[in-house]
Order: structure tokens, then sequence, then C-alpha cells
């Protein structure tokens, strides 16, 4: 075949992949879009790292993007409420997730978790609400509702891109093997320290605990710019007495101002646990690698007690 053919074939087979702009709202959904694209396509991600999917303040940048991409997938109004008004003029499909049939859902006071909330003044400027029967909207971090929100990428992949439908297909059946897997490690690596108590300042974890086994004493759920008067100091450092060894989680990037008055003297250890996966390298096995290290951090810090 003639040189000029053999480049006319191979430029007709670049024009027939479809170059499908993914745009997520989070990090862990940006990996889970990862996992689908692997070889194909290259997932964007609308939070900048550090950024609070409760309260973003949306750029005109950011705004352009989520009316480019081709396919936006977001949690849904129970996390990031700022989306809503600006997904009304997309006119491309968006999906939030929290809606998909078959996610396993859970809502805030199912169990019996001990609170050591603040003030309400102070609770009211908290992140987001807690309150009892709202929806946890945390559900990235169930690895079964990882599946559900794959299927649907590699589903809604193939009607924009059918000619790399096979390739979606078989990343998807690749990254369900590999959750398999996954679970029995996570599930190994805690099952040493399932009674031990720990502590933690947002209640971002329940779906991740609910998988593995584990299940937190307490949360002091502290508004991140309001100081707790002083009595209610002493009545958390009471707790954490009556407890004894203890781990007390945070997240990043910044740890709670109240951290170290809380815990000073007492033994107890800080440590982080990551939601959304901070600044961990985005590629098909990310989303694997944020569950993988928060069993490990929360093992690596109550194996020391």
């Amino acid at each position: 075949m003639p040189r000029f053919l053999v480049l006319f074939v191979a430029l007709l087979a670049c024009s027939a992949q479809a170059d499908v702009r993914v745009l997520t709202s989070i990090k862990p959904l940006q990996q889970i879009a990862a996992a689908v694209q692997d070889g194909v396509g290259s997932p964007e991600v609308l939070l900048p790292p550090g950024a609070s999917p409760h309260h973003y303040a949306l750029r005109p940048s950011d705004v352009r993007r989520v009316a480019d991409a081709d396919l936006l997938y977001w949690i849904g109004p129970d996390m990031e409420n700022f989306l809503p008004r600006v997904l009304n003029t997309r006119s491309k499909p968006s999906v939030a997730v929290q809606s998909l049939s078959g996610m396993q859902l859970r809502h805030f006071g199912e169990d019996s978790h001990s609170h050591e909330h603040d003030d309400q003044d102070a609770h009211d400027d908290h992140d987001h609400d807690h309150r009892p029967g709202s929806l946890d909207a945390h559900l990235w971090l169930s690895s079964v509702n990882a599946r559900v929100i794959a299927a649907q990428m590699a589903a809604d992949l193939a009607k924009v891109d059918p000619t790399n439908a096979p390739r979606y297909q078989a990343n998807l059946k690749a990254f369900v093997g590999r959750l398999d897997a996954l679970d029995q490690r996570i599930k190994a690596r805690v099952a040493g320290v399932a009674d031990k108590p720990y502590f933690v300042f947002h209640e971002a974890f329940d779906y991740f605990e609910a998988a593995y086994g584990l299940k937190h004493t307490g949360v002091f759920s502290v508004a991140s710019e309001v100081q707790p008067g002083a009595q209610h100091v002493a009545a958390m450092r009471k707790r954490l007495q009556e407890v004894g060894k203890t781990c007390v989680f945070s997240e990043p990037p910044l740890r709670p101002r109240l951290a170290e008055t809380l815990t000073a003297g007492l033994p107890v250890r800080l440590a982080e646990l990551d939601a959304l996966g901070g600044t961990d390298p985005v590629d098909g096995k990310g989303y694997e690698r944020l569950l993988e290290t928060l069993g490990s951090e929360l093992a690596g810090c109550l194996e020391q007690l």
C-alpha cells in the first residue's frame, strides 16, 4: 500500500476515536473514571487539591469547563451544593451518582456512634449537614458503590465513543476484579484492630468502616473556624480520658486547631485520614490506592496503641 494511503487510513482511525472530555467534581470520581478510560483518555477534575466539595466557589473558568465537558459526574446535591445552578445550563449529560440504581446509601444516625458536637451556633457553621436522617454523601468510600459508578461510566462512554466500547468494558471488568482482591486485602489489614477505639473530626468514613468491620468511637464535630468554649473542651478531654489509649484522626490539608489542646498530656495519637485522595497521582489504579491507604493509615495508628 502506498505510504500516503497508510497515513490516510491511520488518520481515519484516529478521527473515528472520539475525544471524550470527562469531567468529575471530585478526585475520587476522577480516579474511578481513570480506571474505566485507562489507555483511551484522561478524565479531568473540577475541584483543585485541598478544596472542600461542600462549599466550593466556582470560577468563570470552572463554569466554562462544566459547559464544555461531554460527560460530567458529581456526587449530588447532598455534597456539591454549589453545582446544581450551573448544571441547569448544560446541554450534555450530567450524572449525579447518588441517584444511580444499585447504590448502597447510608444516612447519618443509622449507627449509635457517640458524637461530641460543639455548641449549636458553631455546628451550624460546620461544613455540611450531618443531621440524623440526612444522606451521608461520602458514598465513594464504598467499593460496592465504586463498581456501580464505574459501570455507569463505561456505559456512557460506550455511547459517545462506540469505537472504544470493548476497551471500556474490559477496563470495567479488570477494575471490578481488582476491587474484589482489594476488599480482601483491606479486611485482612484491619482485622486485628477492629476492636480498638478511635475518634474522627469529620464523620466521613462510615461507608469505609461498614465495608471492613470498623466503627469509630466518637466524632469531635467542630467548626473549623470556631474555637469551642473551655467547658466543651473539658467534656471532650474527659471522653478521651475515659477511653484511654486511642487515635484521633483529622483530615488534610488542615488539622483542627483544637487537636493539640484536646489531646495534650493524654495517651492519644494524632493521625490523618484523607477521604479525597490528596496529591495521589491520577491513573487506572488511583481509586484502589485511596481505599488501601485509608486502611493502612487506620491500622498503622491503632496498632501502636
